[in-house]
């Protein structure tokens, strides 16, 4: 079984918040939604100032807070470590928001337009789904490209198709992802090669986002 992981590769990451674009175009989340963000950081004082673009979303979690805070399973981990969300299960109650330490889950009470005054324009109005209204909703992998891909023969990860939307857009090629538990994965090697961290890892989560980063920081 495979185990679906992302890289992010600081070094080349530079901030253009494409990938939230694309994920915001992928799965049509409403503005103030976004399951994909670009937080910028800087470290150091002046003038040894260092900057890094930091890509942050759900982690997918070996062990996800969220799964264990929702009282009607609409929260759930699949064995290839996606972490779902079903809108139809959800009650609302926003305890799945409380518990992920990533801040990469959020819900809205009712439809909101890019622009208000004039109503949800004819591309919100075809996509727009009543069933994330008032539920929580979070970054999914773009699961629904995996299980499509993955049906049609493709890998997840090596084929566009197949692959989450986000990682597709990245212009610098700073998002790779792949199968953590394969070896020869492109994910896999780039953790092999290169040191890296993993967001609040000392929870005990086992967040499934890898960082490279290799600049003594």
């Amino acid at each position: 079984m495979s185990r679906w992981g992302m890289v992010a590769d600081l070094r080349r990451c530079v901030g253009c918040q494409t990938c939230s674009s694309a994920c915001r175009h992928a799965n049509a989340t409403p503005p103030g939604v976004m399951w994909r963000r670009v937080v910028d950081m800087e470290a150091g004082d002046y003038p040894d100032v260092r900057r890094a673009f930091v890509p942050v979303g759900c982690n997918h979690c070996d062990d996800p807070p969220c799964t264990k805070a929702c009282p009607s399973t609409a929260t759930k981990k699949r064995a290839d470590g996606i972490v779902t969300q079903d809108y139809d299960v959800c009650i609302g109650c926003g305890y799945c928001i409380l518990a992920c330490p990533y801040q990469a889950r959020g819900k809205i009470a009712e439809p909101v337009a890019a622009y208000a005054e004039h109503g949800r324009i004819a591309s919100e109005e075809a996509r727009f789904d009543p069933r994330t209204i008032g539920v929580a909703q979070k970054c999914t992998f773009c699961v629904d490209r995996i299980d499509e891909g993955l049906a049609q023969g493709l890998t997840p990860g090596v084929d566009p198709e197949a692959s989450p939307a986000c990682v597709n857009a990245c212009l610098a090629r700073a998002l790779t992802f792949g199968d953590l538990d394969d070896p020869v994965s492109t994910v896999s090697v780039l953790l092999a090669r290169t040191p890296s961290f993993r967001m609040h890892e000392d929870l005990g989560t086992g967040p499934n986002i890898h960082y490279l980063w290799d600049h003594g920081t």
